[in-house]
């Protein structure tokens, strides 16, 4: 039978207001804390490297342990939170990253630190996961972009925080503080989101009607302010299905495979040269302070491309921004490893990191989690990051092979493949989800199946 609470179409006509904000802000602030922790690993593995308390392959292990768990936390959250909610899932996470970190800090070897952040990654793949999915479910389609764009803003700010934090806290206090200083963040934004609702449109799609309508009261009264709200889109006409097995079939197949190729792209755009700068500035002769401060400059990308594309996605829309972002990426992509003069080689590669970090805000935060209906959103958008958090696996030994063998235009070369991978894939097979409800998503896919059947 069709559903009748009709949550989507009485969410996307709300008028932007206090109830959005807190959301926002509660489901931001435990982003900014995943972003924190996945980069706080560069600010404390040399730190460990150097004191003697773990050795160069046990930082190896250390960073596999973070993107193993990501993964779990990836795949594992998906099933959680269609099946217990997204609400269940989002406090689970926070509570597990949280306790993790706090444990992290009193490790008294590597061996137990790195069981330690095994879980700490858990719960950051998760959240990454949730946390889109759960926003682009409140929010209005007609402002979805911005308010999604500005969740990765969140995130993407722990980069450059996570350096300017570890150049005070470290050297006075040491690296345990960092972990210390991302657990209680994490614990304190876990107890603040005890009081977030759960999604009515998940507890429309499970058949929990009578929960979901009584939750959009209490939103209406709250989003409405005593003002009479505009009437809603029509409730959808199909049932809702969360069978998984209509991931695998057409059209939500080539929705997967739009997901994963873009999402192994970014991942190892990220983990592949992000994160290698510092590496790369010193091999290419710099010193350490230099190539930190190199690396820096060029963080300082990242919340400004995030910024870009959640204001920009909106009114370029999604498809165009990636496609766009990725050339710009290739060609300064080709340009940087020529450089070679010191002002210009942190400009260009500032230049280089705005347009991956565009990439970043529209992938992770804006268009995967929209590709998707709702009562299988959280699986659909686990599976591909779990296959984007795979390729960071295998990652590293490529820079390294690649570096070794031709320099760093080696290296772009592999991230280059991908982009243009991605330009082909998302411009044949990528659908336009700018400014459509959810639903209306959802109606095209059975659509689409509705007339295969008749064919």
């Amino acid at each position: 039978m069709p559903t009748s609470v009709n949550a989507g179409g009485r969410l996307d006509r709300l008028p932007i207001g206090p109830f959005h904000y807190r959301i926002m802000t509660l489901i931001g602030i435990g982003m900014f804390f995943d972003g924190f922790d996945i980069y706080l690993a560069g600010t404390v593995l040399g730190v460990t490297l150097k004191s003697g308390f773990s050795t160069l392959g046990q930082n190896a292990i250390f960073i596999s342990a973070t993107f193993f768990g990501m993964m779990v936390g990836s795949f594992g959250t998906g099933f959680l939170g269609d099946r217990f909610g997204r609400r269940f899932s989002y406090q689970f996470n926070l509570l597990l990253f949280g306790l993790a970190s706090l444990a992290a800090a009193f490790a008294p070897d590597m061996t137990i630190l790195i069981i330690c952040r095994f879980f700490m990654g858990v719960g950051l793949g998760a959240e990454n996961v949730v946390g889109y999915s759960t926003m682009t479910e409140f929010v209005p389609a007609k402002s979805r972009g911005k308010w999604l764009g500005m969740m990765a803003v969140c995130v993407v700010t722990g980069l450059p925080a996570a350096l300017l934090v570890a150049s005070f806290v470290v050297p006075t206090f040491g690296w345990r503080a960092m972990f210390i200083l991302g657990g209680v963040g994490a614990l304190v934004v876990w107890y603040l989101r005890k009081n977030l609702p759960e999604s009515p449109r998940w507890l429309e799609a499970v058949g929990r009607k009578e929960e979901a309508e009584a939750l959009m009261l209490s939103i209406e009264k709250e989003a409405a302010q005593g003002q009479p709200l505009p009437p809603p889109a029509a409730a959808p006409a199909v049932a809702p299905s969360g069978n998984i097995a209509t991931l695998f079939t057409q059209p939500l197949l080539s929705r997967m495979i739009v997901g994963s190729v873009c999402l192994i792209t970014i991942n190892t755009l990220l983990y592949g040269f992000v994160t290698w700068l510092p590496v790369f500035f010193i091999k290419q002769g710099l010193s350490v302070a230099t190539s930190f401060s190199y690396a820096l400059l060029m963080a300082l990308g990242a919340p400004v491309g995030s910024a870009i594309g959640a204001l920009t996605a909106d009114r370029w829309g999604r498809k165009p921004t990636i496609i766009g972002s990725s050339l710009i990426a290739v060609v300064l992509g080709i340009i940087y490893p020529m450089i070679s003069d010191p002002i210009m080689l942190p400009a260009v590669g500032f230049l280089l990191t705005i347009p991956i970090y565009v990439l970043v805000a529209l992938l992770f935060g804006i268009y995967i989690p929209e590709l998707f209906p709702t009562e299988v959103r959280l699986r659909a958008s686990g599976i591909v990051n779990t296959l984007g958090r795979g390729a960071t696996i295998v990652t590293p030994f490529l820079v390294v092979m690649l570096f070794e063998a031709r320099g760093v235009a080696g290296v772009m070369s592999l991230m280059i493949g991908l982009l243009v991978l991605q330009i082909i894939v998302v411009g044949a097979m990528g659908i336009e989800t700018r400014h459509r409800r959810l639903e209306e998503l959802k109606d095209e896919e059975m659509a689409h199946v509705a007339v295969k059947q008749t064919s």
